[in-house]
């Protein structure tokens, strides 16, 4: 049987806001602090664009440039994402 349940716990992209995420897009990473979500965009704050990650159990990127202010990045362009490790 299936029921109608209603869903107070947000999942996806709503449900890490607050947290560090690791975004993987089309062409580069970025990481931040996921401080907005709307239907197009995300927003990073303390964000920086990682050209190489190193191990991904590592307490740090190989190499991440800040990038300057809040970044934005296009929700169609995200391939994956989550909560960062450290």
């Amino acid at each position: 049987m299936k029921k109608i349940i209603e869903v107070t716990e947000k999942e996806g992209l709503e449900g890490l806001l607050g947290e560090y995420v690791l975004v993987w897009c089309l062409n580069y990473f970025y990481s931040g602090k996921l401080i907005g979500v709307n239907e197009h965009d995300i927003l990073l704050q303390d964000a920086s664009v990682v050209y190489e990650t190193g191990e991904l159990t590592a307490k740090s990127f190989k190499d991440a440039q800040k990038l300057p202010g809040p970044w934005y990045i296009r929700i169609g362009c995200i391939e994956s994402y989550g909560k960062r490790g450290f």
